[in-house]
């Protein structure tokens, strides 16, 4: 169970405020004069009951046009419009996912008001999700409100799944859409299917998903083995919602992938002989809320009870006595909290969560190990506008954590979480933002594949980490500029190995810019990031920051669509690139290289046929050799990292009925 060692002897970018493009409906019937999804991420502000507040003014929205276009791929799709948030792994059992340079597993992560973060085999994804099943997702980085849940030490990312209403046009009681996709690399093939209909306050929802195909090329023709699709997905959701708004939701979900991969997932190899292997991952999330959606005043209670679990085996061929080595994480958790409505523009939130969080790992010789943890949080944030230029958020919450370890060794923790942010309008294109935060980490769950039944826990420390955010946004016409500078410390965070217990200091630090600019029927929208990521005071390589965060230097995105006035057609393209990064510690031998990427894409909404929409895209366009910046391994000469996929022709179709 020993962590297989290789021999290797900022806030983020604030939302670009595009003009309102697009009508402010939901991302499946919104859509510009010729058919085509916009990129408006104000929209998806505007779907935020906090949007306007303090607390906010760092937060990245994914914008409707961002999760169409990655319903039929995967989590690179979904973020690769946004420079500071980074997705590493060129397959969804590898993708980890960094918010400026650290790890997700150290923010708050929730699907449906349910936690995630159920950490797991360091070499595959703890936070794998279909963008399929997506309608709502943001991005809180540094500083997390108290409401966004516990152990937020470095952000929040908070993601909702789409309903029967998302699905049907206003009109409709039934209905639905079928997509079908192709990728020539690989020769990806891909088909989903979502069927809703509601009747006298009754909704349901159901959706699938399965992606199948071959290994992918890179750049260089070389075949990447063990990175052919294999995945499926679905969910079902059933609602209830009464004439005077009380409303009751359940919906489960799963995601499975179940085939050869690199004997580690998430790289190629290190020089050694290693065979592929089977990686069986089946991911569920099950979530049961309760809601007013006509509440108002000082009563507008919402309650949510979920779990989560990631359960994955992976075959030991080298070790066949072993048999197939096996992680289950799964945490079950609460929340019931109370809006209190002062003004239109005054609120605070109150409430009480708690989970309880259970590993364990299982082999044929080692039997089984695990560890578990229960946390009870009280918290409160104020949202208040003092005066149409000022807006002020802040917050507490106490934490209460009891923690169980291999041995049966025990112990409890507590610690106060605050945060505060500002916004002020110094003129009416310029404003000004900024907040601080110290929050209560706990001690984490490890990585349940180098569990040691004989660890010793003395001495364990509980984590904190503090967040400074200081930025602007400012808009003159068409134009809109934001900037921002981010530090993130987390102190004590939890840096096991098989051998022993230990805690490490970690620091991401950095700044982000932004572009935006809108015409009648387009926009352009860019963003660059830059962080730097240490690890106990000295630059990090990509093995010591392992669960952590990752080294990424500077990273561009950007992103253009125009939509011809009257025509069917829209079009146009991105670029994602990253600068070279040599600011890593002695341990790494070589630099990571940087790259630039080019992609392109048309689509058309067919005016003969109703609800058709086609879209063709080529990504990589100069069949570029490249690994994404977050990919792990790079820094040393003996990796060979997971490359992503070389020029790729791909179609999807979407038919909504």
């Amino acid at each position: 169970m020993a962590r297989e060692r290789i021999p290797i002897t900022v806030l983020l970018l604030a939302t670009l405020p595009m003009p309102a493009l697009a009508q402010s409906e939901t991302s499946e019937q919104q859509s510009t004069a010729g058919g085509a999804i916009v990129l408006d991420p104000l929209i998806m502000r505007a779907r935020d009951d906090d949007g306007n507040a303090a607390d906010r003014g760092t937060s990245q929205y994914v914008a409707d046009a961002e999760l169409d276009r990655a319903r039929m791929g995967d989590l690179k799709d979904l973020f690769a419009g946004i420079a500071s948030v980074s997705v590493g792994g060129a397959i969804p059992v590898a993708q980890k996912i960094y918010v400026n340079g650290v790890d997700m597993l150290n923010l708050s992560v929730t699907v449906d008001g349910v936690l995630q973060n159920n950490r797991i085999f360091h070499h595959v994804s703890a936070n794998a999700f279909d963008p399929g099943l997506m309608k709502f997702v943001r991005v809180d980085a540094g500083v997390a409100a108290a409401d966004a849940g516990p152990n937020a030490m470095a952000g929040a990312v908070v993601m909702e799944t789409v309903d029967a209403a998302d699905i049907l046009a206003d009109d409709q009681n039934i209905g639905g859409n079928v997509r079908l996709s192709y990728a020539d690399s690989g020769k990806t093939f891909g088909r989903s299917a979502t069927i809703a209909g509601r009747h006298d306050g009754l909704e349901w929802l159901g959706y699938l998903k399965a992606a199948t195909g071959d290994d992918y090329e890179t750049g260089a023709g070389d075949t990447v083995a063990g990175s052919a699709a294999d995945l499926q997905s679905g969910l079902l959701k059933m609602a209830y919602e009464t004439e005077s708004g009380h409303r009751v939701e359940l919906s489960g979900q799963r995601m499975q992938d179940d085939a050869l991969r690199p004997y580690r997932a998430n790289f190629v190899g290190d020089g050694r002989p290693f065979p592929l292997r089977r990686y069986d991952t089946d991911r569920r999330t099950y979530a049961l809320s309760y809601e007013n959606t006509q509440a108002d005043g000082i009563w507008d209670p919402r309650a949510v009870i979920g779990y989560s679990e990631v359960d994955i085996g992976v075959d030991q061929p080298l070790e066949p006595e072993i048999g197939t080595s096996r992680g289950l994480n799964k945490t079950l958790s609460a929340t019931i909290e109370n809006r209190f409505q002062l003004s239109d523009s005054d609120s605070v939130v109150a409430g009480i969560d708690y989970y309880d969080r259970k590993s364990r790992y299982r082999d044929a010789v080692s039997g089984d190990v695990t560890e578990s943890a229960q946390n009870i949080g009280i918290f409160a944030q104020a949202r208040l506008e003092p005066s149409d230029r000022l807006s002020v958020s802040f917050g507490a919450r106490w934490d209460h954590q009891n923690f169980t370890g291999t041995t049966g060794w025990e112990d409890s923790f507590s610690g106060f979480s605050g945060n505060a942010s500002v916004s002020y309008a110094v003129t009416d294109g310029l404003r000004l933002r900024g907040g601080v935060s110290s929050v209560f980490g706990g001690v984490t769950l490890e990585d349940n594949f180098i569990f040691n039944p004989a660890w010793d826990y003395t001495g364990l420390k509980a984590a904190r980490a503090e967040n400074y955010t200081l930025g602007f946004d400012y808009e003159t016409g068409a134009v809109q500029l934001d900037g921002e500078l981010f530090l993130t410390k987390i102190n004590d965070a939890r840096v096991s190995t098989y051998s022993a217990n230990s805690n490490a200091d970690a620091e991401s630090r950095g700044f982000n810019l932004g572009l935006g600019y809108g015409w009648d029927n387009g926009f352009l929208r860019a963003s660059y990031s830059y962080s730097k990521f240490e690890v106990n005071g000295a630059g990090s390589d990509s093995y010591a920051a392992v669960d952590l965060g990752t080294p990424l230097g500077g990273i561009l995105a950007l992103e253009a669509q125009h939509n011809p006035a009257g025509s069917a057609f829209s079009f146009g393209g991105s670029i994602e690139a990253a600068q070279a990064y040599d600011d890593t510690n002695m341990d790494a031998d070589q630099n990571i290289p940087g790259y630039g990427v080019v992609n392109l894409f048309t689509e058309y909404a067919a005016p003969a046929v109703e609800g058709l929409v086609i879209r063709a895209e080529v990504t990589n366009l100069f069949d570029k050799e490249y690994a994404d910046r977050a990919t792990y391994g790079q820094d040393y000469s003996s990796v060979t990292p997971l490359y992503e996929p070389g020029r790729t022709v791909s179609v999807v179709a979407t038919m909504k009925f």
